[in-house]
């Protein structure tokens, strides 16, 4: 089987590189020539672990190609998945003119039957909305057939999560699609991967529904971590307390600055828009978006309080991707803190493992940028962790103070143990746990 993929960002090419690794010859699609020339090369254009190795082995076993032109994609494949942004617009909706772009340009190349699929996150309808622009643009009655097949992929961890899903979701009311599907992800089936057929609709609310609950959990336990603090109870407990519990479960319990990255803050407002245009309330997800955004605030206030005046003191920031293992910095909880402050005319000095290029490209020279974390702490009147990276959780502590001017420790993601960091001198400040 062939198949094209539009798109090359994170989804697009890990799809693509994931199903020529199954065996399957695929063509990737993207108008970004400088991208594609890059990618022919072996070039990733964003950091996931062993995604480089997968990209190279497939170019060069000729499973994998690229190419700036939609019909070479179209012409040789059975499937397309469509896999281009959804940026949010300014009211929180899905900006959808890049996938409807794409669509339009498949109608005009179509010569036979062709199953084309959603990747990307697409609002609740979305499938509907495709077959009548296809339909409209189409050059000769030709059948086709459109599936939702979202993608659950975690930023860091793509390439384990596409090879041994927890599922794969199929949307479509074709039994002929349904069946190309499953022939498609038939690797699968020998690890005995659970298999969700349902309609278009359906399809398209579960990625929404998914992420959305995830948030609401990350932002539940920030909220306990903050009560921890006033009532004098410990956080972790209180989680590991309820993740004992298998209904609730021990993932994403685990209190911090708030969550950000590609999906989560986008999507969640994505389905606040959903429910308002269909006329229904969807206010634990309105509860979750609003707790995250005090959370970020309360990281700032947590520093602000520790410290008092900030106005010519040097903060050094430890992480700045708004997870360890990825490079992705949109909506990282570490802009919202350096851009405050910033503005409380504070000093920063920043370190990430692999962000610090994203970084640049957001703060230019509005801050400084460190070659090591003891660099980074070098002089610094504090030192704040804002991603916990694995190089941040073994740091040597007595090294740690004797760089820093003051010993201001902000642990945002609770490394450290409180008792062992003010046994050595440090002033500690976590979550959930003072």
């Amino acid at each position: 089987m062939h198949v094209g993929v539009i798109g090359t960002g994170y989804v697009g090419l890990v799809t693509g590189a994931c199903f020529a690794e199954f065996g399957v010859a695929v063509t990737c699609v993207d108008k970004d020539e400088k991208k594609i020339k890059a990618l022919k090369k072996g070039e990733i254009p964003f950091y996931e672990p062993g995604l480089d190795n997968l990209v190279k082995k497939n170019v060069r076993n000729g499973r994998l190609r690229f190419s700036t032109r939609i019909q070479d994609a179209v012409d040789s494949s059975l499937v397309i998945f469509i896999a281009v942004g959804t940026p949010p617009r300014g009211d929180g909706s899905a900006d959808m003119q890049y996938v409807e772009a794409v669509a339009e340009e498949i109608a005009q190349n179509i010569r036979g039957y062709k199953v084309i699929v959603t990747k990307s996150t697409v609002p609740v309808g979305t499938g509907g909305r495709l077959r009548k622009i296809i339909s409209k643009r189409l050059k000769e009655q030709i059948d086709f057939d459109i599936v939702s097949n979202p993608e659950f992929l975690r930023e860091g961890a793509a390439i384990e999560d596409f090879m041994r899903p927890n599922r794969v979701v199929i949307g479509a009311s074709s039994q002929q699609a349904i069946a190309i599907m499953k022939d498609l992800y038939g690797p699968l089936y020998l690890i005995e991967t659970p298999f969700v057929i349902t309609n278009i609709e359906t399809a398209e609310l579960i990625k929404y529904a998914a992420n959305s609950f995830l948030a609401v959990k990350i932002s539940f336990i920030n909220e306990m971590a903050n009560l921890c603090d006033r009532v004098g109870a410990d956080v972790h407990m209180v989680a590991k307390g309820m993740g004992l519990d298998h209904r609730i479960g021990a993932k994403f319990l685990h209190p911090g600055p708030g969550y950000g990255g590609s999906c989560f803050p986008k999507d969640t407002r994505a389905l606040l828009t959903i429910a308002k245009n269909h006329g229904a309330e969807v206010g634990v997800v309105r509860a979750a978006v609003e707790a995250n955004e005090r959370q970020k605030h309360m990281a700032v206030e947590k520093i602000r309080r520790g410290m008092g005046e900030l106005k010519a003191k040097t903060l050094a920031i430890l992480g700045l991707s708004f997870k360890p293992n990825t490079n992705d910095m949109r909506e990282a909880p570490s802009i919202y803190i350096i851009e405050h402050l910033l503005r409380a005319k504070a000093k920063v000095k920043a370190f990430d493992p692999i962000a610090m290029d994203d970084a640049r490209a957001i703060f230019g020279s509005t801050i400084r940028y460190a070659k090591t974390p003891y660099d980074c702490m070098k002089g610094a009147d504090a030192v704040v962790i804002v991603t916990e990276w694995n190089e941040f959780r073994n740091l040597e502590l007595m090294k740690v103070k004797a760089l820093l001017k003051t010993p201001y420790f902000f642990d945002l993601r609770n490394i450290y143990e409180p008792a062992k960091m003010k046994k050595l001198g440090f002033k500690y400040f976590c979550i959930g746990r003072n």
